[in-house]
């Protein structure tokens, strides 16, 4: 008798090697390379918004630990030009142990992402990717430029968009948040119905709720929760992501009113970002007098496949044998 499993193989572009993708001018970042990164340092195409406005730019620092440090979870590879009339092209992803995604930080120099370049080095990329354990590679990207045509060339699909909008001035408020507090380990369940009553499901495929706690700040309205805002604090700015449900009365406003007092501001700009499915959102921001950045597309590459495997196995005989004195039996009678 048999049996379907799942198994898990790396979906490359056409046919892939068992010792990897098909054999290329591509490697890991070394010591050697410094001075070619120091020369793109102002030539860089960033693909995480949030890292990049939250941390800043660490493509610097994140290639040294990718050599120093390759258990960080940072890798950065080189498609080295000393053969062609090209000059390098360098690459880097982010992925932490045991999450499903993986995320491009930055490809460079601007001046050459031709498809035709861009392709090898990413599929790279992917591949180290996908061995470390991931299962998808995201990507943040201005539309018409450059790396976004590149990238599609790269068979990465569009799964979502998203605008991310700067705050920097301060407003008081005129009243104080009473509704909204800090997200607790009892709250995760009502976050995850709300994540899922509100994210479409082409993204949910892509960007699964996350099994970790949540952290951010909830609002609940007669006992129901509303609103969830992410935070992501980091020491150039605030990432503000939020999920807010379109029936809630006032929340719009208790939102701006979230966001004038966010806790451990300081002096860091605020960074909204409002994907597509909470566009209705953006009239309410800009109200608070932030400025709207350019739209970007969400990218996401698959890096593996699903395959059914066959498994044979022999079941016990399930006719013919005797019951164990043991066995209970059952008896119905009509009363």
């Amino acid at each position: 008798m048999t049996t379907g499993y799942t198994s898990i193989s790396w979906s490359g572009r056409g046919k892939t090697e068992p010792g990897g993708p098909k054999k290329m001018s591509v490697r890991l970042f070394d010591c050697r390379d410094l001075p070619t990164l120091y020369r793109y340092r102002r030539k860089m195409v960033y693909l995480d918004s949030a890292l990049l406005l939250t941390q800043g730019p660490l493509a610097f620092p994140g290639a040294i630990m990718s050599f120093l440090a390759p258990a960080m979870g940072v890798v950065t590879c080189v498609k080295d030009g000393k053969r062609s009339q090209h000059p390098p092209l360098l690459g880097q992803f982010i992925h932490l142990n045991g999450s499903p995604l993986s995320h491009l930080t930055f490809i460079s120099p601007t001046e050459t992402l031709e498809p035709e370049r861009v392709c090898p080095l990413v599929e790279h990329l992917m591949f180290v990717s996908g061995e470390r354990g991931a299962l998808r590679l995201l990507a943040d990207v201005e539309d018409g430029t450059p790396a976004f045509e590149s990238l599609r060339k790269c068979s990465f699909v569009i799964y979502n968009r998203q605008r991310i909008w700067q705050l920097t001035t301060r407003r008081a408020g005129n009243s104080a948040i009473q509704n909204w507090r800090a997200v607790n380990s009892r709250d995760s369940l009502h976050v995850r119905n709300l994540y899922d009553s509100l994210v479409p499901g082409l993204v949910q495929q892509i960007e699964p709720f996350t099994s970790q706690k949540p952290r951010g700040m909830v609002y609940y309205q007669n006992g129901e929760l509303l609103a969830y805002v992410e935070l992501k604090y980091g020491r150039r700015g605030i990432w503000v992501q939020p999920f807010i449900h379109p029936d809630a009365q006032d929340v719009p406003h208790h939102f701006t009113e979230m966001i004038k007092k966010l806790p451990g501001r300081r002096n860091r700009p605020i960074y909204i970002c409002i994907r597509s499915y909470q566009s209705w959102l953006e009239p309410a921001i800009e109200e608070l007098g932030a400025e709207a950045g350019a739209r970007q597309a969400v990218m996401a590459r698959q890096l593996v496949v699903q395959q059914k495997a066959v498994r044979q196995f022999a079941l016990p005989a399930l006719e013919g044998g005797q019951p164990e004195i043991t066995a209970p039996i059952a008896r119905l009678e009509r009363q």
